[in-house]
C-alpha cells in the first residue's frame, strides 16, 4: 500500500537529495521506504502498519502530520497511482476496484500520458481509460514506451521500483512565503512547516537540536539600508526535537525582532545535533508526567526576558570547595566535566561565604564550646594561578589548609581547617555545617 503527499511547494525534477530529503524526512518516522515522486512524496506504508496499530491508526497518523504542512494525501495499491489521485485531489483508491477507480482519471493524472494529450484528445480519448483501451501495439509505435510503462506501473501489471531516499548528513530547508510578511511574529507560521520537517529529520537520524538557526530573506523591492534579510539563533540546554518548544522559543524571539523590510522566504538550519538519549518503555501502566519540565520553562523565560535573567549552577573540577561551583547565565560558559575533588572527609551540606575565625583556648579552637576533630588532617594546597582584584590591587587566592571534621557540643558536627603558613601564628576556621 501506497500513500502519496502532495505539498504545497513545486520541485524541479532535478531537486538536489537534501531539498528532497527537507519534504521527505518528515514522513520517515511512519515508514523507512520514502521517495520523492516528482512534485511530492511517496511512502510504502505496508511493512509498517503493523508496527503502529494497524493502517487505519497510521492512516490517522499520517493525515495528521500532512495536514500540519498544508498537503494533500492519497491511498492507492500503486506508487503512481497514488500519485494520480493526489493530483486530481482524490483521497481513496480503495473505495472501488482499482482498475474502475484510474479509468475515471483525466489524462493530466499520468505525466507519460500528459505529455501526449493533444494527440490522444484528437483520437477521442479523455480519461486513462479510453487510453487503456487503445490496442497495446499501436500505442507502442506512435507514442513513447514510458507511456505504456507508466500504465502498466499505475494500474500494478509490473513491479514498481524507485529510489529510496537516505537520510542527509545536515538539515536545511527553505520555504518562500504566500505572501509578503511585515510583521516578525507572523514569521511563525511558515517557520513550523520548517520545523516539523527538521523534528522529522532529528527523528530520522536519532538526534536532537541544541541550536538552529532561522533565517528571512527581504523582498526584492526593499529600501537599501535594510539589507538582505536577517537570521537569529536559538539554543536549548539539551538535545531536543519537541516541535511545539522549538516554536515557543523562536516565538519569543521573533516577538522582540523588528523587521527592516517586508521578508518573502525563510530558512532553517539545524547547526548544532547531538545524539538523544531515548527512554525505556515499560510494560507495566505508567503515571503520565504532567507539565512541563523545568528546564523547558527556564528556557522560555530566558528568551523573553534576556539571558541575563536565568543564572544556572555549574559545577567546577577545583580542591578548593568554595571555588567548586559557579552561576552563569550562558551554556558557553560552562567548564570542563567536573572530576572527582579528590576529599577524604565528608562534605558539608552548609558552606560559610566566608570562613569564620575561631577562638582558640588551650591550643584547641573553640565553637559554642571545645571542639572534639574527630576525622582529619586533609590537606588542600591550590589556586596559585586564582588573581581576583580587591581596593585596585591583585591579590592571589592560594590556600594552604589541614581540613578536620570537628565535633561541637552545641552545634553538632562542623567542617574546619586549620591555615599552613598563615605568618607568625596558626589560625583555626570554621567552613561549613552538616545538616
Amino acid at each position: 500500500m501506497y500513500w502519496a503527499a502532495l505539498l504545497p511547494i513545486q520541485l524541479p525534477h532535478s531537486a538536489s537529495p537534501i531539498d528532497a530529503a527537507s519534504l521527505g524526512t518528515w514522513s520517515l518516522q511512519f515508514s523507512p521506504r520514502a521517495t520523492l515522486c516528482e512534485e511530492c512524496v511517496l511512502v510504502e506504508v505496508e511493512a509498517s502498519a503493523r508496527l503502529f496499530g494497524g493502517i487505519s491508526r497510521l492512516r490517522e497518523r499520517i493525515e495528521l502530520g500532512a495536514a500540519e504542512l498544508g498537503a494533500r494525501v492519497a491511498w492507492a495499491p500503486t506508487g503512481l497511482g497514488a500519485l494520480a489521485l493526489v493530483r486530481c485531489e482524490l483521497a481513496d483508491g480503495f473505495q472501488a476496484p482499482w482498475q474502475k477507480v484510474l479509468d475515471k482519471l483525466p489524462l493530466t493524472a499520468l505525466t507519460a500520458v500528459a505529455a501526449h494529450q493533444a494527440t490522444l484528445a484528437r483520437v477521442g480519448c479523455r480519461t486513462l481509460g479510453d487510453v487503456r483501451a487503445l490496442p497495446r501495439g499501436g500505442i507502442s509505435r506512435r507514442f513513447s514506451k514510458e507511456l505504456l510503462s507508466a500504465l502498466d506501473l499505475a494500474y500494478g501489471l509490473r513491479p514498481e521500483t524507485y529510489a529510496w531516499l537516505t537520510i542527509p548528513e545536515s538539515f536545511h530547508a527553505r520555504l518562500e512565503l504566500m505572501s509578503r510578511v511585515e510583521s516578525a511574529p507572523a514569521l511563525l507560521f511558515g517557520a513550523r512547516r520548517l520545523l516539523l520537517q527538521m523534528s522529522g529529520w532529528l527523528q530520522a537520524r536519532r538526534l536532537g537540536a541544541t541550536a538552529y538557526t532561522f533565517r528571512w530573506c527581504h523582498d526584492v523591492m526593499r529600501a537599501k539600508d535594510a539589507g538582505t534579510g536577517g537570521e537569529l539563533t536559538i539554543r536549548t540546554a539539551i538535545p531536543t526535537q519537541n516541535v511545539d518548544h522549538l516554536g515557543k522559543l523562536l516565538a519569543e524571539h521573533l516577538a522582540q525582532v523588528t523587521l527592516l523590510a517586508p521578508a518573502g522566504d525563510i530558512e532553517l538550519l539545524a547547526t548544532e545535533v547531538l545524539p538523544v538519549v531515548e527512554e525505556s518503555r515499560s510494560f507495566l501502566p505508567e503515571v503520565r508526567r504532567k507539565g512541563a519540565a523545568t528546564g523547558l520553562a527556564l528556557e522560555r523565560m530566558q528568551a523573553r526576558f534576556g539571558d541575563d535573567c536565568i543564572r544556572r549552577p555549574l559545577v567546577c573540577a577545583d580542591h578548593r570547595l568554595e571555588h567548586g561551583q559557579l552561576w552563569s547565565h550562558t551554556d558557553a560558559e560552562k567548564p570542563g566535566k567536573a572530576q572527582s575533588n579528590g576529599y577524604d572527609l565528608p562534605q558539608p551540606s552548609w558552606l560559610l561565604v566566608e570562613p569564620l575565625r575561631l577562638v582558640e583556648r588551650d591550643h584547641r579552637p573553640q565553637y559554642q564550646g571545645a571542639l572534639q576533630l574527630l576525622l582529619g588532617p586533609d590537606r588542600i594546597e591550590g589556586g596559585w594561578w586564582h588573581r581576583a582584584q580587591d581596593s585596585g590591587e591583585e591579590i592571589t587566592l592560594n590556600v594552604q589548609r589541614d581540613y578536620y571534621l570537628a565535633l561541637s557540643p552545641h552545634a553538632g558536627v562542623l567542617w574546619v581547617f586549620q591555615a599552613r603558613l598563615a605568618a607568625e601564628e596558626t589560625a583555626w576556621f570554621l567552613h561549613g555545617h552538616f545538616a
